[in-house]
């Protein structure tokens, strides 16, 4: 197991960094970034555009080609490049964007905007490796404290094997590490589509109940079905 692991690691390690996909794609014609995506999201692409201009409408068709020609990747390249490609956005708080202290951004408003926070950022991974076939159970966003900033923060863990240590998915550190290297993190609680954890000193966490406890959370989730229904 821990061999398994320490090869697991090296690999993601060893993993060169994507070149700025989304960046590259904006130049190429609307045609070419069309083909292969569903009608529904080209519906949605373009009325992204309405409202946040025409270059909205290219960074959506492009992770939708992205997820389109990812499904057959190892779970590997699939992080790398969900965690490549939206590490890209910038980095904008709640207040600036949205006017308020704290708003959860689906995917589609997060591309929109072209920027977030840290919630909109691990948001838009957990949907995207969702649609690409990883369990939920392998997953879970993680509310911590960020040492060295002293805030709070917010990531994606990845788990092998439910007594795996993670992989984190971070816009801070943007390398994709083990949590036993991210001793800048501070774990508070995490959760996935069903379950809330309070985190703890050892382990997983103790569950508390489930992920519908959060506000925010339910909210988010009921935008992104209305919007993508």
């Amino acid at each position: 197991m821990i061999k398994r692991l320490g090869s697991f690691f090296s690999h993601i390690r060893s993993t060169k960094r994507l070149v700025c996909v989304f960046l590259i794609m904006c130049f190429l014609p609307h045609w070419w970034l069309y083909a292969d995506v569903s009608e529904k999201y080209k519906k949605l692409a373009k009325e992204a555009a309405a409202v946040y201009g025409a270059s909205a409408e290219k960074r959506i068709l492009t992770w939708r080609r992205l997820i389109n020609e990812s499904q057959s990747l190892s779970i590997v390249d699939k992080l790398t490049k969900v965690n490549d490609f939206f590490n890209q956005m910038d980095f904008v708080d709640d207040m600036t964007l949205w006017g308020k202290e704290d708003y959860w951004a689906t995917p589609i408003e997060f591309l929109g905007m072209q920027a977030g926070d840290c919630e909109d950022f691990t948001i838009a991974k957990y949907f995207t490796l969702r649609e690409l076939g990883v369990p939920d159970e392998n997953l879970r966003l993680v509310y911590v404290k960020a040492l060295k900033l002293n805030q709070h923060h917010m990531v994606l863990a990845y788990y092998l094997k439910p007594t795996s240590v993670p992989v984190v998915l971070d816009n801070l550190d943007k390398e994709l590490k083990p949590a036993t290297q991210r001793k800048d993190l501070l774990p508070i609680y995490s959760f996935n589509a069903e379950n809330l954890w309070l985190s703890k000193e050892k382990g997983r966490g103790v569950l508390v109940g489930g992920s519908s406890r959060l506000s925010l959370w339910t909210d988010l989730n009921n935008r992104f079905k209305t919007m993508t229904n």
